[in-house]
């Protein structure tokens, strides 16, 4: 079966953040992959307890840098989701099997992402005037319940 929509984390660094990613993407039946760098151990002790019983049913995969993601995915369609632009999650039509890339939590996605895939740069629209960003999790939860509300219900 194919995945609903594949979520690609870029040099994440707590593994909190990507333990509960995980277990969203088995709740959801959509395909984890992380790109190295990791700022943790994949057997670390809070990667699996955020993931719970859920981790072993994970569909996931590990690449040591972009251009090997890339060379081994092909991906057709992506959108990297920042806060560093202005066009709306909203107002993007999601497909299933899309990927949805991710910066990390401290410096977002690698600086030469935003010239080199500008026109698939989208955002979480917040009206809050406070906060740079939202958690990890919390931003992959939004983008993918969004995927499957707008391809599913």
């Amino acid at each position: 079966m194919s995945p609903c929509f594949h979520i690609v984390l870029v040099a994440p660094e707590i593994p909190q953040n990507t333990g509960t990613i995980g277990r969203l993407c088995v709740c959801t039946d959509a395909h984890l992959h992380l790109i190295r760098p990791l700022g943790f151990s994949l057997d670390e002790a809070h990667l699996k307890r955020a993931g719970l019983d859920y981790w072993p049913f994970l569909h996931w995969d590990v690449y040591d840098d972009w251009e090997q993601f890339l060379a081994q995915n092909r991906p057709e369609r992506m959108f990297f989701l920042s806060s560093k632009t202005t066009r709306s999650l909203y107002d993007t039509s999601l497909r299933l099997g899309d990927w949805l890339v991710f910066g990390n939590e401290g410096h977002g996605l690698p600086v030469d992402f935003y010239a080199r895939y500008e026109s698939q740069l989208i955002t979480i629209p917040m009206p809050g005037e406070h906060a740079r960003c939202h958690n990890l999790a919390n931003a992959v939860s939004i983008a993918l319940y969004e995927g499957l509300r707008q391809n599913l219900w």
